[in-house]
């Protein structure tokens, strides 16, 4: 059970800045949204602050956890940077990113929140489904 800890702790964090963001700022904590504005210029010390505390999340947990946590990646470099690339399209053709719809969407019960996650779980199926036919 207290393996869980860690996940819960950080998911509870992320709503908490989710629900900041909003109340304060009346943003939605979508990611891609707000780095997408911070390079355009645009309301440039919350986005950055935003980014700032996303890139500042692996140094704290180290300074608090007392080590980095053990991650294997054996997917090639090429199919990840594909990868990527397909998600940040994706981002753009859905109108946001699955921070914005899955975490802000759903709790406002955004009805095109729910089918955007509907879609991006459905893709990740797919995805998995078609990779694990072909070995990958």
């Amino acid at each position: 059970m207290t393996a869980y800890l860690p996940s819960l702790f950080g998911g509870m964090l992320i709503g908490l800045s989710a629900l900041l963001l909003l109340a304060l700022n009346g943003r939605v904590a979508g990611v891609s949204g707000i780095v997408g504005r911070l390079a355009q210029g645009v309301n440039v010390a919350v986005n950055a602050g935003f980014v700032a505390g996303l890139l500042s999340g692996p140094v704290l947990y180290h300074m608090f956890a007392g080590g980095w946590p053990a991650v294997t990646v054996t997917t090639p470099l090429p199919l990840i940077a594909i990868a990527g690339l397909l998600v940040g399209f994706g981002t753009r053709m859905g109108s946001g990113c699955t921070s914005g719809h899955g975490v802000v969407g759903l709790a406002r019960l955004s009805p095109r929140a729910f089918a955007a996650v509907a879609s991006f779980l459905l893709a990740g199926v797919l995805a998995v489904t078609i990779l694990r036919g072909f070995g990958l």
